[in-house]
C-alpha cells in the first residue's frame, strides 16, 4: 500500500510542476498579453510550491518577491511615462498611451499594444496643437516605452524565477 501511495505522491508532484512552468510560462506571455497578470502568474506558481510540494522557501526569497514584484508592475508606468516624456510628449499622450496598451490588447493582439499606443499618442498630440514632427517624437517615446518596460519585465521575471528555482 505504501507503495501505491508513494507513486501517487510522485504523480501529484509532477502534476504541480507542471503547473508551475506553465504558470511561469504564462506570465512571460503577459508581457505581449496585458490581459495576463504577469506577476500573479509567477506568485501562483510560488505558491503552489509552498503548498503542495515543499512549502520551505526563506524569509529573504518572499521579502525579495515582494520587493521584484512591486519593481515589475511600476517598471511598466515609469517606462512609457519616461520615454513620452523624454520624447517630447505631453501629460495626456503618457495617459493616453497606458490607455492604449490596455485597449490595444484587445484590438488584433498581440501587435495591437505596440499600433494602438502610437496612434493614439500621435493623434492626441497632434489635437494639442503639436507639429506633426513633435507628436511623431511622441509617438515614438511610446513605443520605445513599450519596449524598454517590455525588456524590463522580461530581465526581472527571469530574475525571480531563476532565484525560485535556486531557493528550491
Amino acid at each position: 500500500m505504501k507503495s501505491a501511495e508513494r507513486k501517487e505522491g510522485i504523480v501529484i508532484d509532477i502534476v504541480i510542476w507542471i503547473l508551475i512552468v506553465a504558470c511561469f510560462l504564462l506570465s512571460f506571455a503577459g508581457i505581449i498579453f496585458p490581459l495576463i497578470p504577469a506577476p500573479v502568474m509567477l506568485w501562483i506558481g510560488f505558491l503552489l510550491y509552498f503548498f503542495f510540494i515543499d512549502g520551505d522557501l526563506s524569509l529573504l526569497f518572499w521579502i525579495a518577491m515582494v520587493i521584484l514584484t512591486i519593481i515589475l508592475i511600476v517598471s511598466d508606468i515609469i517606462a512609457n511615462s519616461y520615454f513620452v516624456k523624454k520624447y517630447g510628449g505631453s501629460k495626456w499622450g503618457e495617459r493616453i498611451a497606458a490607455v492604449g496598451v490596455i485597449v490595444g490588447s484587445f484590438i488584433i493582439p498581440p501587435f495591437g499594444i505596440i499600433i494602438v499606443p502610437f496612434v493614439a499618442v500621435f493623434l492626441t498630440e497632434i489635437i494639442q496643437q503639436k507639429t506633426t514632427e513633435e507628436a511623431w517624437k511622441a509617438s515614438l517615446g511610446s513605443l520605445m516605452g513599450f519596449l524598454g518596460g517590455a525588456a524590463a519585465k522580461v530581465v526581472i521575471q527571469l530574475i525571480m524565477i531563476i532565484w525560485f528555482f535556486f531557493a528550491v
